[in-house]
């Protein structure tokens, strides 16, 4: 199907980062232990190093490799994001932390559970906080941002 991208780049970089991740745990295991005594088993496994960064860097080129041949639509995108304004809950849970509330989470979970928030709902949940105003204007800023940073199509550079 033409409109398919074969996914072998991805593929291979997971397979590649499984094997430099598995490499790289065994290292942080073996080499802070130390027997006191002569350990030659040291020497063996630094010998290869190599190969952990090697296997990284080839994941790293796969998967550069296979996001080259991958497009976003950018209007459904941009759509989603407008229609969407929950996706940046997680962002106002910080703020409202961040402004001295404990029921950040309970605050959010009432408002986003289950619903679609758009600009105009958004808005008037910010405004029934009881927030001073920099607060709230940080609120309103997170989203008009992702809003801003996904049009101008930083992702795609």
């Amino acid at each position: 199907m033409p409109q398919k991208v074969n996914p072998i780049d991805f593929e291979n970089a997971e397979g590649n980062l499984g094997i430099a991740n598995a490499l790289l745990t065994y290292y942080d295991q073996k080499l802070p232990v130390s027997r006191l005594q002569r350990d030659l088993s040291d020497s063996t496994v630094r010998r290869t190093f190599g190969s952990a960064l090697g296997h990284s860097l080839l994941a790293w080129k796969n998967l550069t490799r296979g996001m080259s041949r991958v497009d976003a639509n950018e209007e459904k995108i941009r759509q989603e994001l407008n229609a969407h304004w929950e996706v940046v809950s997680e962002g106002a849970q910080t703020i409202l932390r961040a402004a001295g509330r404990s029921d950040a989470y309970e605050s959010l979970l009432t408002q986003t559970r289950g619903r679609v928030f758009n600009e105009t709902s958004y808005r008037l949940w910010v405004e029934s906080l009881e927030i001073d105003d920099g607060n709230a204007d940080a609120f309103v800023g997170v989203s008009l941002s992702r809003t801003l940073v996904w049009q101008s199509g930083w992702w795609m550079k």
